[in-house]
């Protein structure tokens, strides 16, 4: 029950180096035309870098590794996508439904395929003041043994605790050109990532190290959005607090509260955090394939 595009699973045989890519950002994370504009740019860029991108999504309830250009549009333009995590998978199979893959909906797809390469924008985390109410990419990381580059996670979330979680189920955290953890919109968080690399190689070694221990589950691979369009940590979290609230006054609540928030702080900050939302999709893309064709050659 899992649909690879012949281009991802040529290269999967050959041990080329392929790169999954999340599509939840295309239905609900960024406005019609942006998401399909960078949906393609991203596959663009993982070309470009000399791997083979495979966008993750489910279409009439077939999961699919690697989508074909009309099904990005599909996913970009429709209004009836289920937003869809591990948890969700049977459901919009069941059911034939078209949906969105998250992070761990991604992951879980892309290991099944055998990609072990991913690059997305930002984890979940635990939440602040709600420690028990923890994103569910964080045990998916614990279990699938994917590598995912990020550019961290937004502010909003407990920060520290995120990176006891992952501690505590043993997913290493490497941050690429950087000794703290990235806040999503901004470069540091003041929390410290476990150890600090600065090439693909580096992270294609600690992986292939990890993997001959039999040591189950993923590698976190922190990049910081961009210096050029990075928000200062004090405005991201602002804005991001007050999209939160205006949300909860005006009772918006489950998959609608993404796309209401992402569309509030565009708002509020005059567009620049769609500006650095982009950026750092770009930036993980590309180091991203730098890792997978790092890995392709050992």
């Amino acid at each position: 029950m899992l649909d690879v595009k012949t281009e991802v699973a040529d290269a999967l045989a050959a041990g080329r180096p392929v790169v999954a890519l999340e599509s939840t950002l295309i239905s609900h994370g960024l406005a019609y035309p942006t998401n399909l504009e960078v949906a393609r740019e991203l596959e663009e860029i993982v070309r470009r870098e000399g791997a083979v991108p495979a966008t993750v999504a489910i279409l009439n309830g077939r999961p699919c590794v690697g989508v074909e250009d009309g099904g990005i549009e599909r996913l970009a333009e429709g209004t009836d996508i289920r937003k869809v995590s591990r948890r969700d998978i049977p459901i919009a199979v069941a059911l034939q439904q078209d949906g969105a893959t998250t992070v761990a909906s991604t992951m879980y797809l892309a290991r099944r395929a055998g990609v072990q390469v991913f690059a997305t924008g930002g984890i979940g985390g635990v939440h602040r003041g709600y420690p028990f109410d923890v994103s569910a990419d964080l045990p998916e990381l614990a279990q699938t043994s994917v590598i995912v580059v990020c550019a961290g996670a937004k502010s909003i979330l407990d920060l520290p605790l995120t990176l006891e979680w992952l501690e505590t189920h043993g997913v290493p955290v490497l941050g690429y050109g950087t000794e703290e953890f990235p806040a999503f919109y901004s470069r540091g968080s003041g929390v410290p990532v476990d150890v600090r690399v600065d090439t693909p190689g580096e992270v294609a070694q600690v992986w292939l190290a990890k993997q001959k221990m039999g040591l189950v589950g993923g590698l976190l691979v922190a990049v910081p959005v961009p210096l050029e369009v990075e928000l200062v940590a004090s405005e991201g979290e602002r804005a991001i607090e007050a999209a939160l609230a205006a949300a909860d006054a005006q009772g918006i609540r489950g998959k609608a509260v993404t796309p209401f928030v992402l569309a509030e702080v565009a708002r509020l900050t005059g567009g620049r955090s769609v500006e650095a939302n982009v950026a750092l999709l770009r930036n993980n893309a590309r180091v991203a394939a730098r890792i997978a064709v790092a890995l392709a050659k050992d």
